[in-house]
């Protein structure tokens, strides 16, 4: 199949399937005229790809488990839990940091509120 349909069957930009194939993630076969075959294959490499990038895995990581986990299943392979495991531990420390970052936010606005609340008193006077 060319790479029109398998963005058309996949839902996937034609844009972000050259990247892929950039990437190492898909490798189509190029036909003498310089097309693109993909193989009825590349549908699940596709779905597998996108899984994993909402998953938050970066393509490095992706290229890493991609043929284990369309071989075998996922619990099989066992490049994949560790990548879980560090990617569930750096998400931990984004929340942490943005509950911190929340905290302060809060707090200058109710600082500024508190001001702003002073400063309408005196007014009153």
């Amino acid at each position: 199949m060319k790479i029109g349909e398998l963005a058309d069957r996949t839902g996937v930009s034609i844009r972000s399937l050259r990247y892929y194939e950039q990437q190492g993630l898909l490798s189509p076969l190029r036909r003498e005229n310089g097309y693109r075959e993909y193989s009825p294959f590349a549908e699940d490499q596709v779905r597998a790809i996108q899984l994993y990038l909402n998953l938050g895995l970066s393509t490095e990581e992706i290229a890493g488990i991609l043929q284990c986990v369309l071989i075998n299943k996922e619990a099989f392979c066992e490049e994949v839990l560790p990548i879980y495991e560090q990617k569930l531990k750096e998400i931990d420390e984004q929340i942490h940091l943005l509950q911190g970052i929340r905290r302060n936010l809060i707090d200058r606005i109710e600082s500024i509120q508190i001001e702003k609340n002073i400063a309408n008193q005196e007014e009153r006077r």
